[in-house]
């Protein structure tokens, strides 16, 4: 072993100025916590959460599950009775990008307009034309924490035995036979025309 010099690499100098560190997390937890108490107390007793539609997940994987969306479509707010100007105004959150392709999804999220303007409590701004009742109703009432209409909670199906018929069916052939369809459909359109005009010219021959 030859006399060399030990290694003296100085890695640790200013190592704070290099790494991100994390060290306020804990306080900026209870600080969002604060505001979001100190929020809820200065609107009550208005809910928490703007209402926003019930919406399927995309992708075949997930469209099963059900969750919150961005915002009502015009068309489920005519459905309601409303106009997206005054739902904006009543907490509804809107989309005006949004589209409905589905009539179930349609009528289901105008039931879901339906049950809260049941329960909604709207005071004029001008405090003469205040009903007593509304007033009492108003104090009465109780801010609800997250969604104002639950979100439908989808029933279990129960377990069954598989039926004969249902073993016959071959998923994945039914899948590919209507999505090859479905792209071919101007194709086959197409030659269906060529084919009845050349039939024609025939005939006329």
């Amino acid at each position: 072993m030859q006399n060399k010099q030990l290694p003296n690499v100085h890695l640790h100098k200013e190592w704070d100025l290099r790494v991100r560190t994390w060290f306020n997390q804990p306080g900026r937890k209870l600080r969002r916590r604060r505001a979001r108490v100190a929020k809820a107390a200065k609107i009550a007793p208005r809910p928490t959460e703007l209402l926003r539609p019930a919406v399927h997940c995309p992708t075949a994987k997930y469209n099963r599950k059900v969750r919150v969306g961005r915002g009502f479509t015009l068309e489920e707010l005519k459905g309601a009775g409303l106009s997206a100007k005054y739902a904006a105004t009543v907490g509804i959150a809107v989309d005006y990008r949004r589209r409905n392709h589905s009539e179930e999804a349609l009528g289901l999220n105008v039931q879901r307009l339906k049950a809260y303007l049941a329960k909604l409590i709207v005071l004029p701004r001008n405090a003469k034309k205040r009903t007593p009742e509304a007033l009492e109703a108003y104090k009465a009432a109780a801010q609800s924490a997250g969604q104002p209409v639950a979100l439908p909670v989808a029933a279990a199906e129960e377990p069954r035995a598989i039926t004969a018929e249902e073993k016959k069916v071959k998923a994945f052939v039914t899948l590919r036979q209507a999505r090859g369809m479905h792209k071919s459909h101007g194709l086959a359109q197409k030659r269906k025309a060529e084919i009845t005009e050349r039939k024609a010219n025939s005939v006329k021959k």
